[in-house]
């Protein structure tokens, strides 16, 4: 069991990911996450009222499985085949998260003052997950995919507008990083 418990190496999940994505290009399917959500809203009825929600929603239903199984899998991971998550952070990085406020930085897997019970009674914080999950929403339907959908899928599928957008996801990662969070925080 210990080798399940800790991160795999890149030459194994890499092959892993590669396996997966020509077993989906043989059979004709692309692989993504955000689409899940379109699928839900469809089969929830809002084809009735938009054109956007139009379509065969069944057709999708093995995509629905991939996102059940990789919500029961995440689920299972980190309640009973983790041992401490906590990330070996450079203490300067863990220093300077300390001064911006993050106190569980080098504790915690995720910063609890944004992801701990504490932080829905705190409404910047509530703010500031309600704006960007709307933004990363959107913006997964306006680049018409996530970054699982273009970075994994599209470019193994060699289409130049998931390389465009997968560079956009990275650029708009490091802008927020360096310009936008500090400003927040």
């Amino acid at each position: 069991m210990e080798w399940i418990l800790e991160p795999w190496p890149w030459y194994v999940s890499g092959p892993l990911i590669a396996l997966t994505m020509f077993i989906l290009l043989y059979v004709g399917k692309n692989f993504g996450m955000s689409s899940n959500l379109r699928t839900l809203c469809t089969m929830c009825g809002a084809d009735k009222t938009c054109d956007f929600f139009c379509f065969d929603w069944k057709a999708q239903r093995w995509n629905l499985l991939v996102m059940s199984g990789a919500i029961i899998g995440g689920f299972v991971a980190s309640n009973y085949l983790s041992n401490n998550q906590t990330p070996d952070l450079n203490p300067k990085t863990i220093e300077h998260l300390k001064e911006i406020g993050f106190e569980s930085a080098g504790k915690a897997y995720v910063p609890t003052e944004l992801f701990g019970q504490e932080a829905f009674s705190d409404p910047k914080t509530l703010a500031i997950l309600l704006i960007g999950g709307i933004l990363v929403g959107f913006g997964a339907r306006y680049a018409g995919g996530c970054t699982s959908g273009h970075a994994i899928s599209g470019i193994s599928n060699l289409q130049l507008p998931s390389l465009i957008a997968t560079i956009g996801f990275f650029i708009g990662g490091l802008i927020m990083v360096h310009l936008i969070f500090p400003l927040i925080f």
